[in-house]
């Protein structure tokens, strides 16, 4: 095995060793590709271990981690307080199927978790393994709720890949291609883009019209023309687009959408998978738009990358009867005990405070860029969740898609790891932990990804 040098057992600093990917990294891709289905991988990194901000590959390189393993790791890679509670209730009990039998953990998780969601009334939880089995369970909680067999979802957005959450699944072709039939009943509909307009039309300057004009598409093009709110159950939608290139509404749509949902007796069910605990500054990103759902859905960072997820809804969405749905490993006792933790050190440790300071920050210093670069066309987001946006004209705004993935791998080369998303867009999603001088090491290493990609 090879001796670890002193930098690279601390891990507090970008250091590489070797051109990614190494002799080492490049061996394990070849015996990946041999033995593993095809997914979604991006870039040929091949980790060994991690702290905190940073991860080292297996040729002992190590790079500044601003993708948190698509915004699962939001306190840090193994975190000491989560890790001790983990290997402290390994000893004792690793599973019990908690949708058949009891055990306090799984209790205590869904206490905590309904105290930092947003919402006046009374919770229940259901939880499960992972985002899309969280918008799953949703459905069926909507369904059996109000009897009603339809949705509505919007175009950009992304709820998963498994047969129900993919039927409102629309930031990509390849997400659907070869896969229809999966449910039918979702209609889909623009979701209010300040950025690219979805209605064609230029000159919306006020995020107030953009709104108007969505809520009127929905209500009188689709509700009063051909789907009758009778038969929807619920609107389907994440507070800031993910896979679609983290696209920020304007502040009021969903306050407008959650009254034409209740005006209309349909559901107003929130993904905030990609959005929650704490990436934009506060626990859930329903908060900074003023609205408190009765349907929710989260995972990615609820246990710190131990798999979990969880469907939160108003107690009286709670399934009629028992056996309507359930699964093995939800609320597994190792996943619950993480997501104490995870939840606890939030708040104890105010988490969201560093990402209040940090986020703007950020943020500033990727304007920064943009002042520099014609190249980046918009900077957007809130708190930790970040994009930036490549364009071959600023005018025009079309899309420079090449340049993008071109960006991502200098910069991965750089020691910087990147995530792209949507059309031609990167997502800067560090851990929550990240410090100011942390993230101008990461702004560094992007402007000479930049640079040498130009």
């Amino acid at each position: 095995m090879m001796k670890e040098s002193k930098a690279s057992a601390e891990l507090n600093r970008i250091q590489i060793r070797v051109t990614p990917p190494g002799p080492e990294a490049k061996k394990i891709v070849k015996r990946d590709h041999d033995v593993l289905a095809k997914s979604t991988k991006s870039l040929p990194i091949v980790a060994r271990r991690a702290r905190g901000v940073f991860v080292e590959d297996v040729d002992g390189n190590v790079y500044l981690d601003m993708a948190s393993g698509i915004s699962v790791t939001n306190l840090g890679h193994v975190h000491p307080r989560v890790t001790a509670r983990v290997e402290e209730q390994l000893r004792k009990l690793w599973h019990f199927a908690g949708t058949d039998f009891y055990y306090e953990e799984q209790v205590l998780a869904a206490e905590e978790l309904v105290s930092v969601t947003p919402g006046s009334f009374r919770k229940k939880v259901f939880f499960t393994n992972s985002g899309t089995e969280s918008n799953e369970a949703a459905i069926k909680i909507a369904k059996a709720a109000t009897g009603k067999q339809q949705f509505i979802g919007f175009i950009g957005g992304f709820h998963g890949r498994t047969q129900g959450s993919l039927s409102f699944t629309a930031s990509k072709p390849i997400q659907k291609k070869g896969f229809f039939p999966s449910m039918p009943g979702v209609e889909h509909v623009p979701f209010p883009d300040p950025y690219r307009n979805p209605f064609g039309i230029d000159g919306y300057e006020e995020p107030e019209e953009l709104v108007n004009r969505t809520i009127d598409y929905i209500d009188r093009f689709v509700l009063k023309t051909y789907l009758p709110p009778e038969n929807v159950a619920g609107f389907l939608v994440e507070p800031i687009q993910g896979e679609g290139g983290y696209v920020v509404p304007p502040k009021g749509f969903l306050r407008s959408l959650k009254k034409l949902a209740d005006e209309n007796g349909i559901l107003l069910m929130v993904d905030e998978v990609q959005t929650g605990f704490g990436r934009t500054g506060k626990f859930f990103a329903s908060e900074h738009f003023g609205i408190e759902p009765e349907v929710l859905t989260v995972a990615k960072a609820i246990a710190s990358g131990i798999p979990m997820g969880a469907a939160i809804v108003h107690e009286r969405l709670d399934f009629p009867e028992s056996g309507l749905h359930s699964n093995t490993f939800g609320g597994n006792v190792l996943a619950s005990v993480a997501c104490i933790e995870t939840i606890r050190v939030m708040k104890e440790e105010k988490v969201l405070d560093n990402v209040n300071r940090v986020g703007p920050y950020l943020k500033k210093r990727l304007q920064e860029l943009s002042e520099r670069y014609e190249c980046i066309g918009d900077v957007r987001g809130i708190g930790l969740m970040l994009a930036i946006d490549f364009v071959r004209d600023r005018k025009t705004k079309e899309p420079a898609r090449e340049l993008r993935d071109r960006v991502e791998y200098k910069a991965f080369e750089n020691g910087l790891i990147l995530l792209s998303t949507g059309q031609s867009a990167i997502r800067i999603i560090p851990p929550l932990i990240i410090t100011e001088e942390q993230a101008d090491m990461g702004v560094e290493a992007l402007e000479r990804a930049i640079k040498a990609s130009i």
